[in-house]
């Protein structure tokens, strides 16, 4: 009925949060498998945590904000 003028920001806003999560994932992966590099791990580990909070706290909000 009425047009959301919000809908490619919402789209593209969780593909950024994909990639991101994607990334971190990597991140973590490498740091693990070279394990002179587990710092890399610990930092892929906590951005990622840091990106899924992030997506769900947008979500939650915008949810909020359609209600």
């Amino acid at each position: 009925m009425f047009p959301r003028p919000y809908a490619g920001t919402v789209t593209s806003m969780l593909t950024v949060i994909v990639i991101l999560l994607v990334a971190w994932a990597i991140l973590a992966v490498v740091g693990f498998a070279i394990k002179g590099l587990l710092w890399l791990a610990v930092i892929g580990i906590i951005l990622f945590v840091g990106t899924v909070i992030f997506g769900f706290v947008r979500r939650n909000a915008r949810k909020k904000k359609s209600a």
